[in-house]
């Protein structure tokens, strides 16, 4: 399951437990601290080498860095001891051999200190309540032992490296600005959170999660080192942590889940770019995100990090299950932006959209007669290939929230199935209980109704009632963009942004926003990203087309319309749009056979009414004769292309056009309009001599 099924995570093999033994087990200087004041001790001076036992100099409490157990020893009667594997804050940790069960291979971490009273402590708290703690992600504990005046924690081995080792292995190989690939960190930290959401589920504490506390082994992470665990309501119990990655009010408030998920969002940080400073000058805080390519390619990424790592615990995630939600957003949207491969999955917060804003097409041919077309002299310029955003339009388009399934009324509001806004409103009006998803609704429907102020009102009352409901943050800014207030609606999709960084809802928002402000680079943007994560948000290619063609690139405009599904109920309007990009309001030097061909192809590939077929087919018609009358379709006969079933010589062309306009006149539903086509094709007939 590494990986959430997005993701092939390289496996680390596992290794064997005899490798593993240090062979001169020794605590390095550097690390050396007294138990009690955290002060140095054990360090050389000049030419006389460090102190491995012996007394603080600050306190007078007494510390060894030695190890107790020696190879051979007998602990408990069953437990044979093969030699040291690591050292650690809470003890060192020994390889043994379990002679009373199938010899398996199995750890035993002891104190670092046995005369600290804390350590001691700490160890006590984990023989109580760890050897119950059953999860695939977590190291199990299977007993705890004593000898001599110390006692012992026995564990499964896990014979693989720690995120710290991978991290670091990569940067012997590639230098110290290596960081694992972002798709490899978002997939160790979707497992790190299941391991501490059933930790918190059963009121438990993990409180100091960092690189070195997850082993990879095979394809499997697991979390170890549980020495800081604690019960959620322990207010006693020694904090253990790790300056870098501890929440900053764990002094004050103590550890919380909060303070658990800060823990994560840092080791992520760490893991995905070169973090210099997160001790120093960033501990507590990350770089600016213009000092840090990876936040610069994944606005979405920063963002999540931002929030797991927000000074505030109540700006936090709330819940490992809540990050982990958004988490795997995130990884959708990265593993797209990489490859270009959209990865749609249901939203846990949003419903699919209703509606698709900004997929109507421009007429090609307008009602006062004047063509659409690139005759010389017929008009200043072409009409828009699509038409513009209207704000109503866009706020009907967006997601809806989803339902609380809680709510009294959710079996009611679920049966709905009224899409007109004055029936719904009616329905609404009459529902069993006027609960807060039902006002809600009624929200939402009085903003498509065009009733702003009453939604107003009805949003008040009910953030009076429920002031942390994200969704009335939702609907005011829905209806801030239907009434074209789009800086207050950019404000308050920008903080959902925040709030939910997995989710194309407020990014697809936003887009809307900043293309009725005019600001086309900005929707470009956001379009771009909801489209290319998950291509159920239809309007996001529309919108991106128009961003393109604002950039006056219209193959790239051509290349979203194309990508939008076949099975997509705006696929027809897509291609349509995608034949008016390919000829609309382009001078006759600037097409070629090709893509006048492939224009006449693609409007023949579908199912039209005869006034639609006939009115795209007079624009691609009219678009090739200038061409053609430009001296562009010179050439023997036999060699020359067809479109839409026609020679592409001028003689062809008009008279296939003279036909289409009096199809076009014959289909007016005024006088005004069939004089006009009637007027064209009399102007197009091919010349004769009488």
């Amino acid at each position: 399951m590494l990986g959430a099924g997005l993701v092939e995570v390289p496996p680390v093999p596992a290794r064997d437990p005899a490798s593993a033994i240090m062979p001169a087990p020794e605590v390095p200087e550097n690390r050396r601290y007294c138990g009690r004041c955290d002060e140095k001790v054990g360090r050389s001076r000049g030419d006389r080498p460090g102190r491995t036992e012996g007394f603080c100099r600050n306190c007078g409490h007494p510390f060894s860095f030695t190890p107790k157990l020696h190879p051979g020893e007998m602990i408990g009667g069953q437990y044979e001891v093969l030699g040291c594997l690591a050292h650690g804050g809470l003890g060192w940790v020994y390889l043994a051999r379990d002679h009373n069960v199938s010899e398996r291979w199995v750890v035993l971490k002891g104190l670092l200190d046995s005369g600290n009273a804390d350590s001691l402590a700490a160890a006590t708290a984990e023989r109580a309540f760890l050897a119950e703690v059953e999860h695939p992600n977590i190291v199990k504990i299977y007993n705890f032992v004593r000898h001599g005046d110390a006692g012992y924690i026995v564990m499964e081995y896990v014979g693989g490296r720690s995120l710290k080792d991978i991290l670091l292995g990569l940067r012997r190989e590639h230098g110290d600005a290596a960081a694992l690939p972002l798709p490899q960190v978002i997939a160790y930290g979707l497992e790190v959170l299941s391991a501490l959401g059933y930790l918190h589920g059963v009121g438990l504490l993990y409180c100091d999660f960092k690189p070195d506390n997850a082993i990879q082994s095979e394809e499997q992470l697991k979390l170890i080192d549980l020495g800081g665990v604690r019960r959620a309501f322990d207010v006693d119990s020694p904090i253990f942590g790790t300056p870098g990655y501890q929440a900053p009010e764990i002094g004050s408030q103590g550890p919380s889940v909060t303070s658990d998920l800060y823990t994560v969002g840092r080791t992520l940080a760490v893991l995905s770019f070169p973090f210099r400073g997160y001790t120093g000058r960033h501990l507590r805080s990350l770089p600016p995100r213009d000092e840090v390519p990876v936040f610069r390619r994944h606005e979405s990424y920063h963002r999540l990090l931002r929030r797991a790592t927000h000074p505030d615990p109540a700006r936090r995630f709330q819940s490992a299950a809540e990050m982990a939600e958004q988490l795997t957003g995130v990884l959708r949207e990265v593993l797209s932006a990489e490859d270009g491969r959209p990865r749609p999955a249901p939203s846990p917060l949003f419903g699919a959209g209703q509606h698709t804003a900004g997929a109507e097409i421009a007429a090609p041919a307008e009602r006062d007669g004047t063509r659409a077309g690139t005759r010389a002299g017929t008009r200043a310029g072409p009409p828009p290939i699509l038409a513009p955003l209207e704000p109503s339009a866009a706020a009907a388009a967006l997601p809806v929230p989803l339902v609380y399934g809680s709510d009294p009324a959710a079996a009611f509001l679920t049966g709905l199935t009224a899409r007109d806004p004055g029936d719904l409103a009616a329905a609404l009006a009459a529902a069993p209980v006027p609960s807060r998803e039902v006002r809600l609704a009624l929200a939402r429907v009085r903003i498509e109704l065009d009733d702003l102020d009453g939604a107003r009102r009805l949003l008040d009352e009910i953030a009076a009632a429920a002031p942390d409901d994200w969704r009335v943050d939702w609907y005011r800014g829905v209806r801030a963009l239907a009434g074209g207030g789009t800086a207050e609606a950019v404000a308050v999709f920008n903080d959902l942004y925040d709030l939910a960084p997995g989710e194309q809802a407020p990014k697809l928002a936003l887009a809307f926003c900043h293309e009725i402000r005019g600001d086309m680079v900005q929707a470009a943007r956001f379009y771009e990203t909801v489209w290319r994560t998950d291509p159920t948000h239809v309007s996001a290619a529309f919108g991106l087309a128009r961003a393109r063609l604002a950039a006056r690139d219209r193959r790239a405009a051509e290349q979203v319309l194309d990508s939008v599904p076949r099975v997509s109920s705006d696929y027809l309007a897509a291609q349509l749009a995608a034949v008016a990009t390919a000829v609309r309001g382009r001078r006759p030097t600037e097409l070629d056979a090709g893509t006048l061909v492939e224009a006449g192809r693609r409007l023949a590939s579908l199912r039209l009414d005869t006034e639609r077929a006939a009115a795209f087919t007079a624009e691609v018609l009219e678009a090739a004769l200038g061409w053609v009358r430009m001296g562009r379709g010179a050439g023997r006969a036999a060699s020359r292309p067809r479109i839409l079933g026609t020679d592409l010589d001028e003689a062809s062309l008009r008279a296939k056009l003279e036909e289409t306009y009096r199809v076009l006149a014959k289909l007016a539903d005024g006088a005004a309009h069939r004089h006009a086509m009637v007027k064209r094709a009399n102007e197009v007939r091919p010349r004769t001599l009488f």
